[in-house]
Formats: structure tokens, C-alpha cells, sequence
């Protein structure tokens, strides 16, 4: 039985990861403006090149959005697990929640102040409630 309330934080997420998106153009961009370069003139750039050539706070934003393509792609895959399986249950809900939450505290945080050690901190926090929510879409799909 497919149960799609466990999608709703899965889809919060994503919107999530366009706001960075976002957020991080809008301050890529004009830092590359200021610094002069040239996006046309060196094909096949990344946005690693821009490391230590714009500021590093501008940077941290496009770090996190980066991290957003990591992890959060196997909670994305355990969400579908759960929803396919009806592995929802009030507990996946509510942990699919705080993941979600961890992540855009992380994402606020990596973005504006940076901190390592409270960094890692929300990183394994999330890593941990990830850790459950896998362990109970195994079971799940046994």
C-alpha cells in the first residue's frame, strides 16, 4: 500500500535545495561581477574555480548546495522506500521531519556563520536520524 505523507518531507526538502539555489546565485553572481570575471572567457569552468577568487562567505552557499546533492539523495530514496512499503508510521513521519529541519538549520547555518564543530554537530545529528529512518525502510522492505 503506497503511503505518500512520508513524500511531503522528501518534497519540502528538495524546495529546500532550490531555495540555496537561489540564494546562492544571487550572491555568486555579483561577486563575480565584482572580481571581474569573465564567465565566457574560459570554457568548461566550475564553481570550484571560484575558490579563493570571490569571497569565502559567497562560497559557503554553493558549498551547501553541494551538499544537498549528497546525502539527502538517500533520504530521498529511504522516503520512497517507506511511502512504496507503507512503512509510514508517526515515528518515520516525525523523524523525515526533524532530517528535513536538521537540514536547513545546517544549510543556515553553513551559509551564514559556518562554525565547523556546530556544523559536524547538525551534520550528525541528521546522519544519525538518516541512520534510522534506513534501518526502518530495510526492515520495511523485508
Amino acid at each position: 500500500m503506497i503511503d505518500t505523507a512520508i513524500l511531503i518531507p522528501a518534497a519540502a526538502l528538495i524546495c529546500w535545495t532550490l531555495v540555496m539555489l537561489y540564494w546562492m546565485l544571487l550572491t555568486r553572481m555579483p561577486a563575480i561581477a565584482k572580481a571581474g570575471i569573465d564567465m565566457g572567457a574560459q570554457p568548461g569552468g566550475r564553481g570550484s574555480d571560484l575558490e579563493g577568487i570571490v569571497p569565502a562567505k559567497t562560497q559557503w552557499k554553493a558549498h551547501n548546495y553541494n551538499h544537498l546533492h549528497e546525502q539527502p539523495l538517500l533520504f530521498y530514496a529511504v522516503t520512497v522506500i517507506l511511502s512504496l512499503t507503507g512503512g509510514t508510521t508517526d515515528l518515520t513521519w516525525g523523524l523525515a521531519w526533524a532530517y528535513v529541519v536538521i537540514r536547513v538549520v545546517h544549510s543556515i547555518w553553513q551559509s551564514t556563520v559556518n562554525s565547523v564543530p556546530v556544523r559536524f554537530g547538525l551534520f550528525l545529528l541528521g546522519s544519525i536520524i538518516l541512520t534510522i529512518l534506513a534501518v526502518m525502510a530495510l526492515i520495511q522492505a523485508h
